[in-house]
């Protein structure tokens, strides 16, 4: 799927991308592949960066500062630029320190830049790297489907190098940062087109996933407009979750205000405080995340859960059975009716600021198969001692469309999209608007 995918990008853009250079269309909306990659479980997608244009693959990772690759092996691009130190671009970068490099001067070492932390988010490690630019290219969209190739002269990333992609799907050189800092991917791609800080994902469980950046519609086959999301604050960790930082860096992740949980409306009794992020540490709280394949609680959230999901299963005649790694709670399927919203167990429910703005979580996002006579409920124990509570995973977001509206501070959800009669594989990448 990757291969083909890599291809497809590289063939689209040699056709398009020579004349449209040319013309002084503006897009109004940009689009970018998301796939699964099986073995990993890890989301990835494709940069079309460089000159001559190379398909990157990279990890998406939502909560990721920025965008950074491994220089290290064959980035050869005749548009690459260090910008010298306490530049514009290096203060944008929030990098004011310089750097020097006393081998060979190539893309990654050179003297007189500034530097920056790739951050690896699925191995928590992170390294020194150089701030550089280079040329982007991305579909544009009117929201059903792709349209023209733009091109970005000086999108800002950085260069890593071979020992931070660790870890990482195959195939892949780096990852995708979409989080809240000014050089994440949304906010640069808004500034160089002059559209909303906003953003939309919409991940697949086995075909191609899409993310939109700038204004609707969301259009998936057959014809299916999603719109009308219920919608909650963002909020802001005043501490960095990133792997290195400096004091007083604030979390360029996605959290929200989760305020109860519920199984079949019924209260789940944990210590509400967990829920809240605490102003000093910034542990607590709740994030989305795409790094973590299932969702995972804090340990004493994670029991209480466990223990109210089985009593309700048992409610329904559904039988536990062993567990199997990494899950807690797994159940056999001979009392389980599949349904077309997944099988047909307890309904988790996510409260959120109000009472009435509920993220509602059925079987098609709660339970995982494992085997053909076995279930297990998709939530994994964090820990007694987690940095934060309650980390939303790509198996509960899966054929969900959620929107970070970066101008507003509000988050968008559409619970599962599967009730409309679609899923996120539905986006038509195969027309051209």
């Amino acid at each position: 799927m990757a291969s083909s995918l890599i291809i497809f990008s590289v063939l689209f853009l040699s056709i398009f991308s020579t004349s449209l250079a040319q013309t002084s269309f503006r897009p109004k909306a940009l689009i970018l592949p998301i796939t699964k990659d099986q073995s990993t479980l890890q989301y990835t997608t494709i940069i079309n960066q460089r000159t001559p244009l190379i398909a990157a693959s990279v990890v998406f990772d939502l909560g990721g500062q920025n965008l950074w690759v491994n220089c290290d092996q064959n980035y050869i691009s005749s548009t690459y630029k260090s910008p010298r130190c306490r530049s514009a671009v290096c203060s944008r970068a929030g990098s004011d320190g310089c750097s020097s490099c006393f081998l060979p001067q190539r893309p990654g070492c050179n003297n007189n830049t500034c530097g920056a932390t790739p951050d690896n988010t699925i191995t928590r490690t992170a390294t020194s790297g150089e701030v550089a630019t280079d040329v982007v290219s991305i579909q544009s969209t009117n929201g059903s489907n792709p349209g023209r190739v733009v091109q970005i002269s000086d999108l800002i990333f950085v260069c890593g190098s071979s020992n931070i992609i660790t870890g990482l799907a195959s195939g892949t050189v780096g990852m995708a940062g979409m989080g809240r800092h000014e050089i994440g991917l949304p906010s640069q791609f808004a500034a160089a087109f002059s559209f909303n800080r906003k953003f939309a994902v919409c991940l697949s469980s086995g075909g191609r996933g899409v993310a939109f950046y700038g204004n609707g519609p969301y259009v998936f086959l057959p014809g299916i407009h999603i719109s009308g999301l219920e919608t909650t604050p963002l909020l802001i960790n005043p501490v960095s979750t990133a792997s290195a930082f400096s004091l007083g860096d604030k979390s360029s992740e996605y959290f929200i205000g989760v305020t109860a949980i519920k199984i079949n409306d019924k209260t789940v009794p944990i210590n509400t405080t967990l829920l809240k992020i605490d102003s000093v540490t910034g542990i607590g709280g709740t994030k989305i995340s795409t790094v973590n394949p299932y969702t995972v609680l804090e340990t004493s959230i994670f029991n209480a859960f466990t223990t109210a999901f089985v009593r309700e299963a048992a409610a329904r005649n559904i039988s536990r059975v062993a567990s199997v790694a990494p899950f807690g709670a797994c159940f056999s399927t001979k009392n389980v009716v599949p349904t077309r919203l997944g099988y047909a167990v307890p309904e988790i429910q996510l409260v959120l600021h109000s009472n009435n703005v509920v993220w509602r979580i059925t079987g098609s996002n709660s339970v995982v198969s494992v085997s053909d006579d076995v279930i297990c409920l998709g939530f994994v124990d964090g820990g007694v001692n987690a940095r934060t509570s309650v980390v939303i995973g790509g198996f509960q977001l899966e054929d969900n469309l959620i929107e970070f509206d970066l101008a507003s501070n509000r988050f968008g959800f559409s619970s599962t999209l599967l009730g409309s009669r679609t899923t996120c594989a539905n986006f038509n990448f195969t027309s051209n608007a």
